[in-house]
Formats: structure tokens, sequence, C-alpha cells
């Protein structure tokens, strides 16, 4: 298979999960790992709560003002919670997306000799309305369930037992309602980037359009809806666990230009504890297994990795510096020294 991309792998989660016809999907998904970083997933089962998701979404954001800020963001160091319309940055600019963000239910870390980064992973802000936090809760507890499975089917087409990364998940997955109003053409929803806050994440998105993500000659290659599928890509914590064998993929969203385009995005957590000296060890583990024989890493232009500078003790800090700069107005209220800090620095 070339080691380049020009459109979106399908894999079929029912023929994953039937013995009759396993195998040869697995082989299918091994590729899509190795070689794009990005699949459809379709036959998941959930295709009637993601509808059901989707149609409420109009509804959530037109709460009104007063009630979508009190659960603003920047009353969370989890950065969890409701942001405004140009409140987020990717890649040193302006999304123009409106959203929240939501999280599985864990208490917040409150002694003082806690690392700083064990403030990401906090209790969920929903806004007042009982609907809201119910339907939240139901996508997140199908998605927990649906992931991990995909996960060991991982494990499965890389030829590493079922269970090979299950010590990597972390306690808390994230959540997005994410809304795209329309905008001049050309401007970004959200920047050239990586997916930073796990392992993998799943997105529905509508029958908009305007997500493309790069392959390894540079090119913009768009991923259009496909009704009743999940589109699912590795993020930097997969990558950095393979050792770069199984890649993140940048991708970036077009805003719209005359349509309200929403989406839904989950993202299985990774351990925030992982420190790089585990993960040089663990990604030496099991690269020696993972069968390559040609040449799949599939990057050309390219996000680099704060996951893997020795900069950072940890996943925790090196995804507190992603969230402190993306989000400059939580970063500034809860965590001001490091926001001066991160600001400032060069990633070796």
């Amino acid at each position: 298979m070339s080691s380049s991309f020009s459109s979106i792998p399908t894999i079929d989660y029912g023929r994953l999960k039937n013995p009759t016809t396993k195998a040869a999907e697995l082989i299918k998904l091994r590729d899509a790992i190795f070689v794009v970083g990005f699949l459809y997933l379709v036959d998941s089962g959930l295709e009637p709560l993601i509808k059901r998701t989707h149609d409420a979404l109009p509804w959530v954001f037109s709460l009104p003002a007063e009630v979508k800020e009190k659960s603003n963001m920047r009353n969370s160091p989890a950065f969890l919670g409701y942001t405004q319309l140009g409140s987020e940055t990717t890649a040193a600019q302006t999304d123009l997306r409106e959203q929240f963000d939501f999280g599985t239910s864990v208490e917040a870390k409150t002694t003082a000799d806690e690392p700083r980064w064990t403030g990401l992973e906090g209790p969920s802000q929903f806004p007042a309305n009982p609907e809201v936090k119910a339907f939240v809760t139901r996508y997140l507890m199908a998605m927990h369930s649906l992931s991990r499975s995909f996960l060991r089917l991982v494990g499965e087409s890389l030829s590493l037992p079922p269970t090979t990364f299950d010590g990597f998940l972390g306690d808390m997955d994230r959540l997005k309602f994410v809304k795209y109003p329309p905008a001049a053409p050309g401007l970004q929803g959200v920047g050239p980037h990586k997916d930073s806050t796990g392992l993998f994440t799943f997105l529905s998105q509508d029958n908009v359009g305007g997500l493309e993500v790069l392959n390894k000659d540079g090119d913009w290659i768009p991923v259009p809806p496909v009704e009743g599928s999940l589109v699912v890509n590795i993020q930097q914590g997969f990558e950095a666990i393979t050792g770069g064998i199984c890649g993140a993929t940048t991708h970036r969203v077009i805003a719209p230009t005359d349509v309200t385009r929403y989406s839904i995005p989950f993202f299985l957590g990774v351990r925030l504890d992982l420190t790089l000296d585990q993960l040089k060890e663990s990604a030496a583990h099991i690269t020696a297994k993972i069968p390559v024989t040609d040449d799949r890493k599939k990057r050309a232009v390219d996000v680099p990795s704060e996951f893997l500078s020795p900069q950072y003790s940890c996943f925790g800090e090196a995804q507190l510096r992603n969230r402190v700069l993306s989000h400059p107005d939580v970063g500034k209220r809860w965590y001001p020294d490091l926001y001066e800090r991160y600001s400032n620095e060069v990633l070796g």
C-alpha cells in the first residue's frame, strides 16, 4: 500500500465484531492506522444516539447567553465548560467556533502537593438545564464503551495482544459540542493541529463538511460527511506510545461560508502521569512487535508534538501547556505564571 493517501478509508465495526469477517477487516484497519491515521467507522450501533444528539445541538447553542455564560470555561481549572466564539486559538490564530467541553465524571484533585497538571481532571460544568446533562452523560457512556472496544481491536490489527494499550488509558475522557457559524471565505474554523488530549478521537460531523487532513505529499484531503459514521483519528498520545510508527495526522476545519456546521468530537483519554522515559521504554517494547515492512510514516509538513519534548516531565505537563496556550483567558486566570512561561518559550 502507498505510504501516502488521497482519501479516507472506511472500516466496518460490525465486520470487526463478526468472527467470520474480522480477520479481513483487521487488515484494513491496520493499513488505515499505519498509512492515514484517519478512518470512517461505520455500523457502530450508535447511529440513533448520534442523530438524537446532533438534533439537539441547535437548541443547546440557542440557550440564553446568560445561561451559557454561567458555565464559562473560565470557571474551570480543568478547562471544561462553555467557550464563546473566538476565545480559542490554534496555530496562533483565532478559531471561529463556539463550543462546550465536558468530561467523564472525576473528582478534582484538591491537595496542595499534587502536580499542577492534575488540575486538568475535574468536574464538568453543565448549562442550568437537566436535559443537557442527561444526553451528554448518555453520549459519554456510549462512547466510553465503543472507544475501549476499538482500542483493543487496534491492538489486534497491529499483531499485539488486545489488552496492550489498556494500561495507557486515562481517568477522564473529553467530549465537545462545537458550532461553526458562517464566516468569510477561507477563514479557519480550527487551524492545523494534531489532537493532543489522548489516544483516539471519535468525531461525529453533520452534513456541511469542511474537515481536511494533511497527507505525506503536503496536500489537504477533504473528509466529506458520511451519514451515520464516526471519523476516527490517532491522537498524539497514541503516536508517542507507538514510537511514531502510528502517527497522528495534522488536520483542520475550514469555516463554513453560508450555513452553520456542528460537530461532536469525543477524545479517548490517556494517562497524564506517563513520563518521557516510560514512553521510550513502552515504545521500544511495542514497536519491536509491530510488523512494519515499508515506509508507512506519513507526514510531510507537520505539527510538532510537545509530548515528546524533554522540557516536560509527563503527558500531563505537556497537555497543560497546550491548554493554557489554546485558552489564554482560562490560562491567565488559573495558571498565570505558566501562561507567561509557555508564551515565551520555544519547544526543544
